[in-house]
Parts: C-alpha cells; structure tokens; sequence
C-alpha cells in the first residue's frame, strides 16, 4: 500500500501543472465573444429619466439612444447623429413669433426651436410590454392580481415583442422629466428652458397626490415644449436660447421610452417584485440586460433587433497608427456581450486582472508601482512584467477639475478688495499640486491653470495663472514662497500672524476625507499651510454633513471638484457665477463667488456660438477669476487604465457613455493566455507528499518488523 501512495505522489509532482482551476466563469464561455468587467458600487438607478452617476450610465448608456451621440475617435469631441437623421436644425423667434437669423442679438431671441427627424427602421430590444395578444392587442397590460400571480420576473412573461421606434417616444420621456414620481435630477434646470415643462410638472404634482406611483397616461398632457409632428419627427422649443441643449440630446435623459413600457412597469404588483425602468430597461441600443443581480453581476447581451451601425471609417492623425481603425465600417456592436461582476475593493480586482480574468483595469495605489514605471522623461510607462505579458498602457486627462475653495462670504478668506485677494493669491502658491501629484497621485495628474480643463472648448494648453506661476528660462514654474510671504504680509499676516493683534492667523479647512487613508493627505496640508506660518485645522465630516455645512455657509476652506456633463466652458464657469450661490440660491457655486464682471461676461459667454468672440470672452472670465482665486486651481486628473492584449479599439472617451459597441476581443487569445497565467504549480504538493512519505517510512518498516516479531 505504501508502494502505491508513493507512486501516486510521483506522478503528481511530475505532473507539473494541469488544468486551470481557478477560472471564476462557466467553462462553456471559456472562448465566448464577451467582455469582462467590474464594478464597485451597485447602480442605483437605471431609469433613464433617474440616472445621473457614472455607474449606473455605464450600463443604460449601451442600452437606451438618444437622438445624439459623439464620435467615438474625434477630438475635440464632436455631436453626431445616432437615431437622428442629421444634427438637428435649430431657429430662433422673437416675441411675435417672427423668425431671426441665426446671429441675432441674444436679447431678441424668445424661443429657440429644434426640430429632429429619425432614421426609419430602428426597433427596440424584445420584451414582454411589446407582446400582443392573437388579436393585435397588449398581451400583458391589464394583468389584476391573477394575472400577475407566478410572474417574479421577466422571464415569467412566456412571450415578448418588438416595436419600432417613433419621435412620440422621445416627447413621452420629456414628459417623464416632470412626473414628481420619476424625481428627475434635471428637472428643475431643464424646466428653465423647455416651454411649459414647469407648468406639467405642477399639473402632474396635483395628479400624483390621488395616485402617487400608478400609471398616469402622460399622452393626454400637452407640452408645447415637446411635440410630436410625425411618425419619425418631433419638436423642442426652448425659451430664449440655450445652445448648450444640443450636448443634453446626447445624454440618456432624452432616450425614448414608449408609453406602453411605461404602463406595463406601473401595473399592481410590479413594484413589489422589482420590475420597473429602474431595473429593467428598455431600449433600442446595441445590447439589452439580460441579468441584474447588483449585489452579484450584471450582464448585457446583445440587441437582436439593433439596426444597422457601423464602425467608424475615420479618426484622428495617429489612430490607424494605433490599430483604431482596423474595424473600420464593420457593422456594430462587435461583442456578443458584457458581463460586470461586483469588487467592492481594489486588491481582489486587480489580482483577478493579472491573472486575465478582467479584461481591463484602473490603477489604484496599490497596484501602481507593480504596473508603472516613469522613464527618464518623466512619462509613464508599463513596467516590464507588465510588457511581457503584451499589457497596453491608456491615459488620458480626464475633463475634470479638483479645487480647493474659498468661501468667499467668509470675513478672513472671503471678499474681493486687494488684501483678500492676496491672502488666497499666497495660499494659492504655498499649496504646491505638484507636490501632491507626486505623493498622493503617482503623477496622475495636470497642475491647474485655470477653471476649464483638457478637452472644455477654450481651454488653452499654453497658459498658466500667472498669479501662482510664472515663465523662467523657456519653462512654466511655480512662484517662490518668498513672493507667497510677501503677499501675506501685504494682506496684514506677516509671518502668519494679524499685523494688528499679533495672534496667529487660524484657518479651518473642511473636507470629506476621513480614516487612516487620508490622515497622511491632511497632514501634508496642514504643513502647506504652515509654510507661511498659517495654522490650519482640519475638519473632517461625512458627506452629508459637509453638504449641510456648505448650503449655509459653516465653511471657509474646501476642497471639491467637478467632471464635465458636456464638453463646453458654460458646464464650469457656472460653477463661478454668482447667481447660483450655494449659500444664497442653493446653486453649484460652492465657494458663493460673485463678482459683477465676471457675471455680465458669464451671461454673454453661455449663449455665444463657438468662435472667436467667444474665445476673447472665455479670455477674459480666465483672467478675472485667476486674480481673485476663489479656488485653488488644484489638477486635472489623469486616467491611467491597462487593458489586456486581447481588447481592441480602446481610446479614451470621457463624454460618451456608449462605447461599448466599438469594443473587440480577441477570444481565442484571451483562452490561452488565460490558461498560460493560470497553470497549476503542483510539485510542491507532490514533493509534500513524498517527504511525507519519506519521513514516515522508518516508522512504518519498525512497526512491521514489531508485528512480525509478535506474530512468530
């Protein structure tokens, strides 16, 4: 028996390696057309009317289309037409409803008009609410408490159907925009614009205290900001003139959604079982979710019925060099489908992207020093185990700023005379991003220049702040903290201290960061601050608090940030103009900045077409908040991904929320590399095994010698 065990742990140790056994998906998909991916917190909201976070658009964005969409490889990023035939025609009316040319003064313009007209043949997805019944009608509207019993989800709709898309299911989800019971995020600033939307909203508010989630048959409510004029063809009117509308008709707020949908989720019994737009969307984009299990995966197939899209023929210099147009007019989408399985924390995701079962990965600061190397140069690169296993390195600065602010209605920070001015002129200068980029970023980061960042229309990649740095021998640098000193001291703080009283200038500094993690970040502020002999004192708050403490003005130094919602310079510069005060209008200005000058060159800006006028006022706005510095320009962040050698037709695309369907796999090679990373080490267990064998063989042989003494 012995002789058989040790036999058996040799052939195990020569075996060497084997199988992979670690595979976390079904071996039937080991070579399947499909993406995987991860997410870390489970999306909220899938009604496209509801859903405003990156997360949860990441999915809604592949399955709902507005008539909008921007190009996959054009920079700076650019509207096209998705369900739309063209970009739509706008015009513009005075009061009398006379029409004006497109140039006319912004003051005699009282509606601006958008018509759109659809592409034929566009279908949705399958599903039950399109099912008909032998006589043409609804298979599954009308359903009472028996017909709902048995039926906990969809798959308990034995049967499904499609329809074809129509201009009145854009106008049907407008009107949702306004039903109470929806809660759109944008309501209140699209009821600004779109002609009656608040009047709607009133009417609906009123409807819903009789009815507060059944079904409200929105089609029998005007909108004379939304109105259908054919079968493929709709209107918006818009009060005065708002040319930033055209990026909202990207976004999935404006994505179809037909009334029967609507009606088939708001049937008795369907919100107790979990079905609704929230969780079940619907739409005509190039994949469908087939399984939401958010606190496990999600996954997304694709669309049989997707209409005809194709791969794009033309891009930007340098992307054919980069394989981006190797699927040039390949008909969409190019995967079969996605599935996102939930990583709550960041060790775990990236030992499963080694180990190829990821198919792309963020960089946490855990994982950067494993995965980047800086070369001489100061750029990023893969370091050489990354290399090796043919990993592709993708940045990018992310159209995003992070700041730290002001409150400007604070006696000590605040205020716009010159000796306010220069205190935050000087903490402008003593707070080196630099710095922080290096420790706290791995130099994933741009130094701020200013409130627009990389890719906003009239960001300028040569200028600076000249308040905070200046041009030295060909090469931008920060000022030296001696300047910063002097410009304290002429603010009444010399060496930190009130020139009046002598006591110590204190600030207060609130934050969201809290625990061990951030400790180190604060410290280093604390010591930015103690450079020119300010004493600074944290005060660190959750959420919730920090958002109360910032409505009423409880702050004076903050740090917050902001990503663009659309690739223009009015998604930033509002968040300076004074009117949307925090404090007093319950606005996005946090730092309740409000300088007349700025405003009046705001209000001209925001309605401007792009061009040179535009420019010189974008110019001047620059200059004016750079002198008063409400913030501190911090950075820009930059987005480091690596991306597996079998993923193709990857380019960084921060507006776009759809570009899944541009994505390739190479399946086949994802199979053997996977098995090549993966193979199991078993010698060790085998050579275990026979040292456990060896040691215990001379007590075997002894026990045996004893029993065959007992026996004889």
């Amino acid at each position: 028996m012995l002789r058989h065990l040790a036999l058996a742990c040799l052939v195990l140790a020569l075996g060497g390696c084997g199988k992979v056994w670690n595979d976390p998906y079904p071996a039937s998909r080991a070579r399947a057309n499909i993406l995987y991916s991860a997410f870390s917190e489970r999306p909220k909201h899938l009604d496209p009317a509801r859903a405003y976070s990156s997360n949860e658009t990441e999915i809604i964005g592949q399955i709902y289309e507005p008539p909008l969409q921007y190009s996959f490889l054009k920079r700076p990023y650019t509207l096209e037409p998705l369900t739309a035939q063209s970009l739509p025609r706008v015009r513009y009316y005075d009061k009398a409803g006379r029409e004006l040319p497109a140039d006319a003064p912004i003051g005699q313009i009282a509606e601006s008009v958008y018509d759109i007209t659809l592409k034929p043949g566009i279908y949705y997805q399958p599903h039950p609410a399109f099912a008909v019944d032998a006589h043409g009608g609804p298979r599954y509207l009308h359903l009472g408490a028996a017909g709902m019993a048995g039926r906990d989800s969809l798959a308990d709709f034995h049967h499904s159907g499609t329809r074809e898309l129509t201009a009145a299911d854009y106008v049907y989800e407008i009107k949702r925009l306004a039903d109470p019971a929806v809660a759109s995020p944008i309501y209140s600033l699209m009821a600004q614009y779109i002609l009656g939307l608040r009047r709607l909203g009133a009417q609906l508010e009123q409807a819903r205290k009789n009815d507060p989630h059944g079904f409200i048959d929105l089609d029998r409510y005007a909108l004379p900001g939304a109105q259908v004029t054919g079968r493929y063809s709709y209107r918006i009117t818009l009060k005065g003139k708002y040319p930033q509308f055209l990026y909202w008709l990207a976004m999935p707020f404006f994505a179809p959604v037909p009334r029967v949908v609507d009606e088939f989720y708001r049937q008795p019994g369907m919100a107790q079982r979990n079905l609704s737009l929230d969780t079940q969307p619907v739409g005509t984009g190039a994949f469908m979710l087939t399984v939401n299990e958010p606190n496990r995966r999600m996954v997304l197939m694709r669309n049989p019925d997707f209409h005809a899209e194709f791969y794009p023929r033309h891009g930007m210099p340098g992307d054919a060099a980069r394989g981006l147009l190797r699927d040039a007019g390949k008909r969409l989408p190019l995967l079969d489908g996605a599935v996102y399985s939930l990583e709550k924390e960041n060790i775990p995701y990236w030992n499963k992207f080694l180990q190829g079962y990821y198919d792309a990965s963020g960089l946490s600061s855990d994982s950067f020093d494993q995965a980047i190397r800086f070369g001489v140069a100061g750029q990023a690169e893969l370091a050489p185990a990354m290399r090796v296993r043919g990993m592709q390195l993708i940045t990018a600065v992310a159209p995003s700023i992070w700041y730290l602010g002001f409150n400007m209605l604070d006696p000590v920070v605040g205020g716009l005379d010159a000796k306010h001015r220069e205190l935050r002129q000087a903490i402008s200068i003593a707070v080196d991003y630099e710095q922080f980029i290096d420790i706290f970023l791995n130099g994933r980061g741009v130094p701020g220049q200013g409130p627009l960042p990389p890719g906003i229309y009239g960001y300028d990649p040569n200028a600076y702040d000249p308040w905070v740095y200046q041009r030295r021998d060909g090469r931008i640098e920060r000022r030296p903290l001696a300047y910063a000193r002097e410009l304290l001291a002429r603010a009444g703080y010399p060496d930190g201290r009130n020139a009046a009283t002598g006591q110590p200038l204190v600030l207060y500094f609130d934050t969201m960061a809290s625990g061990p993690d951030a400790r180190a970040r604060l410290e280093w502020y604390r010591k930015q601050f103690a450079k020119l002999g300010i004493q600074l004192v944290v005060r660190a708050t959750d959420y919730n608090r920090f958002q109360d403490k910032m409505r009423h003005g409880n702050d004076q130094i903050f740090e917050w940030g902001w990503n663009a919602d659309y690739p223009d310079p009015e998604n930033f510069f509002f968040l300076l103009y004074g009117p949307n005060g925090k404090v007093k209008d319950g606005g996005e200005n946090a730092a309740n900045y409000a300088n007349p000058e700025f405003d009046r060159l705001f209000e001209q800006m925001r309605y401007m077409d792009d061009g040179p006028a535009r420019l010189a006022l974008i110019d001047r706005m620059n200059a004016i908040v750079e002198r008063d510095a409400p913030w501190v320009f911090a950075y820009y962040p930059k987005a480091f991904t690596l991306v597996q050698p079998w993923v193709y037709n990857v380019k960084p695309n921060f507006m776009a929320n759809n570009t899944l369907k541009y994505r390739r796999i190479d399946p086949a090679l994802r199979a053997r590399l996977r098995e090549a990373w993966n193979r199991p080490v078993l010698w060790p267990l085998g050579a275990l095994a026979v040292g456990l064998v060896l040691a215990v063989l001379p007590a075997w042989r002894a026990w045996r010698r004893k029993e065959r003494q007992a026996a004889r």
